[in-house]
């Protein structure tokens, strides 16, 4: 009968968004994707005129720029609807995932969340003494010469090395002005936190990169009463990733996901 009386004030609702996985392009599998996420977050932030959207967030990060246009849409969307988020931390928000939490205006954390890795990182293999003990030649004809960059099959040369590092800086820079305009004073001012280092739990509360210990249904109930409602926005997996054939490349994607969780001991 409620719902036919406008004078009447529903309970509170809270809709939940949860940010679970590596975050990448790819629309395969449970990776995170500006792409994927679209219509979830817009979802959320519509359906039922929410008081608050809720992320929880586990996500051992991944693509900088994936990371940055989902964090810009929910930020965008906050202030469009004049609604507060608020980011629940699981296991883990390093890197791209700790770019997503700071989408949230408050971020909350288990004891044994782990939290920051502030950095941008790449990594790779070195082929050529294998192949050339194999009586392998490799053979690349470029025009240009960066063409070749950082070839695994080719010795590694300083300078692609340094140039690596100039693509890097730019990344690491967006990084920290993200994480400084949306944790500002918080932010201890005795330490550097963009090492890439990572903090645990209390940890990371000390240091200003989370708020406190607290878990989404008991901390909603204490801004909204106990009668808050949770609605709950995911995305929908499609029928090849239901059925649980992921393919060569989603095979190559999960292998590449398990070694981002494998660096927090997930």
């Amino acid at each position: 009968m409620k719902r036919w009386l406008p004078f009447v004030k529903s309970d509170p609702l809270v809709a939940v968004v949860r940010l679970s996985g590596t975050i990448a392009a790819s629309s395969r599998g449970s990776a995170l994707s500006d792409a994927g996420l679209a219509p979830v977050i817009e979802r959320a932030f519509k359906k039922g005129k929410p008081d608050a959207v809720a992320l929880i967030v586990n996500s051992p990060g991944g693509s900088p720029a994936q990371s940055a246009l989902i964090a810009a849409r929910i930020r965008r969307l906050a202030d469009e609807h004049q609604t507060p988020v608020y980011s629940f931390v699981e296991d883990v928000a390093a890197s791209g995932g700790y770019w997503l939490a700071c989408a949230g205006d408050e971020i909350w954390v288990d004891a044994s969340s782990i939290m920051g890795s502030i950095g941008v990182i790449y990594a790779g293999f070195g082929f050529q003494d294998l192949i050339a003990r194999h009586g392998v030649e490799r053979r690349v004809h470029a025009a240009g010469e960066s063409k070749s960059f950082l070839d695994p099959f080719k010795p590694e040369k300083p300078e692609d090395v340094a140039r690596l590092m100039q693509l890097q800086e730019p990344i690491h820079a967006a990084f920290k002005d993200h994480v400084r305009e949306r944790r500002g004073a918080r932010l201890a001012a005795d330490r550097d936190l963009f090492t890439g280092d990572v903090w645990v739990g209390q940890q990371s509360v000390e240091v200003g990169l989370a708020d406190g210990i607290g878990h989404l249904v008991p901390k909603m109930k204490e801004r909204f009463g106990d009668k808050v409602r949770f609605s709950l926005h995911a995305p929908r997996r499609g029928l090849w990733s239901r059925l649980g054939a992921p393919g060569v490349v989603g095979i190559a994607d999960e292998l590449e996901a398990r070694l981002l969780w494998s660096r927090y001991g997930l």
